[in-house]
């Protein structure tokens, strides 16, 4: 058995002091450090007041230290899920972009097999970003490949995929709705031109999710609500970029007012430029320029981000002011029950996997845990 004594542990609505947590690769117990001696455990980590958190989940990940998930090489997936864990995430889908086929499929075939690996975070399976996108609101992904959606292209990995992400308006039938649904895929609208009413029939055929609230889709307007307005007007989750870049801190202020804290994602969505100093990087084949951690590609449009999750809770708890629990809870909570995964992680409960993490009051990351195994200490 193994013991963290003298941290604050977050649990679903409340920060505990006073407390011992107890571990093994799954989460034993939680007793008062009055019982507990310390003859009694394998080891004991003293948190030195820290916050103790269960490990953060990012859902929408590219890539970091100068490794995309399109690599398609072992080291990229290695490199980056060493990057997850130095930021606080234990678990995460790296996500693709729009490519042709056999390029998408070369990088399937790689996280597929780096999901068994035991080392940083765990990879839980891939977020398909395009391209079943929008041509309009492609962002700084290729026009060259996007293609209306069909199913039979994501058949052969329906295993791990976990979420796709689509244009609404570009379904021809339900036949790609019926198939994700029979297969336990997250559908996500993202990268849409969809008028309101497009999105709101695409929410009621079973579309879950938005991708990055706000970037990507067609502006919110008094007359014209389109996915954004559906987003609001409905219980569908929405993931969002709390960089301040993507999203400014008025906005995610009152998104937080409307969606409350069960219905938003902290996502980074961030490319192989994460955790790197400014300069030149790519993304999706583009060249990507990276100024005061602010990616853009040549012509200024944003390129996803640099953003790492325990900077992107610390932004959105600054912003929001709301209690640093129910934060916590859009990067650990909320991805987790996404993923119908709530089960295993997400919070700290008994006899789930002990995925933690431990930060102080400017969430820097001192040391992550995965399944009970240190993954990340901060020298």
């Amino acid at each position: 058995m193994k013991a963290i004594i003298n941290g604050k542990i977050i649990l679903d609505d409340q920060i505990l002091t006073g407390q011992v947590l107890l571990y093994n690769e799954t989460i034993e117990k939680i007793i008062p450090d009055t019982f507990f001696s310390a003859n009694s455990a394998d080891l004991v980590i003293d948190a030195e007041g820290k916050y103790v958190s269960a490990g953060f989940i990012n859902l929408h990940i590219h890539g970091c230290h100068g490794f995309d998930a399109m690599d398609d090489t072992p080291e990229a997936l290695d490199t980056i899920r060493e990057g997850m864990a130095q930021s606080g995430v234990t678990a995460f889908l790296p996500t693709t972009m729009t490519y042709d086929f056999p390029t998408i499929y070369r990088s399937f075939d790689q996280i597929r097999a780096a999901m068994g690996k035991k080392m940083g975070a765990k990879i839980l399976g891939c977020h398909v970003e395009g391209p079943f996108i929008s041509e309009v609101y492609k962002g700084a992904q290729s026009s060259k490949y996007i293609i209306t959606p069909d199913f039979s292209y994501l058949e052969p990995y329906k295993d791990i995929i976990k979420i796709v992400t689509i244009a609404p308006e570009k379904l021809v039938d339900d036949t790609f709705m019926k198939e994700c649904k029979k297969n336990h895929i997250v559908v996500s609208m993202g990268h849409s031109s969809a008028t309101y009413e497009e999105a709101m029939a695409a929410i009621a055929a079973g579309v879950g999710q938005v991708t990055h609230l706000f970037n990507g889709l067609q502006p919110l307007h008094h007359r014209r609500p389109s996915v954004v307005g559906a987003a609001l007007d409905t219980a569908v989750t929405c993931e969002i970029i709390a960089d301040n870049v993507h999203v400014h801190p008025a906005m995610q202020r009152l998104v937080y007012k409307i969606k409350g804290k069960d219905q938003l994602i902290l996502i980074t969505d961030s490319m192989r430029a994460c955790m790197l100093p400014d300069g030149e990087s790519e993304l999706g084949g583009q060249v990507v320029i990276v100024k005061d951690q602010i990616a853009t590609l040549r012509d200024g449009t944003i390129a996803g981000s640099v953003l790492t999750m325990n900077e992107a809770i610390r932004r959105f708890w600054l912003n929001t002011g709301v209690p640093l629990q129910d934060v916590i809870r859009l990067a650990t909570i909320n991805p987790a029950k996404e993923l119908m995964i709530y089960d295993k992680m997400g919070s700290i409960a008994v006899g789930k996997e002990a995925n933690l993490t431990f930060f102080d009051d400017n969430i820097f990351i001192s040391q992550t845990i995965v399944e009970g195994h240190v993954v990340y200490q901060k020298d």
